[in-house]
């Protein structure tokens, strides 16, 4: 008997050789469903996260450009 399990994030392992019936079956799918949908909420939440910390950057770098431009003008005169 292989008392292998799959890996994976559930609070359950799922048991490779335990019979399967139809209810078993719905159940899994229904774990699988909740863990994917937690997963892709986290993801999309890091998205978010970063287009915020993308946008502070690009504001950033036009300041410094603007800045640098400015010096380079000071240094010129």
């Amino acid at each position: 008997m292989n008392t292998e399990t799959i890996p994976n994030n559930l609070k359950e392992p799922i048991d490779v050789d335990k019979p399967k019936g139809p209810e078993d079956l719905l159940e899994q799918n229904k774990k699988q469903i909740e863990y994917l949908q937690r997963q892709c909420r986290k993801a999309g939440k890091a998205i978010l996260d970063q287009e915020v910390m993308i946008g502070g950057l690009k504001k950033d770098i036009d300041r410094l450009s603007e800045e640098n431009d400015n010096l380079r003008r000071m240094l010129d005169v």
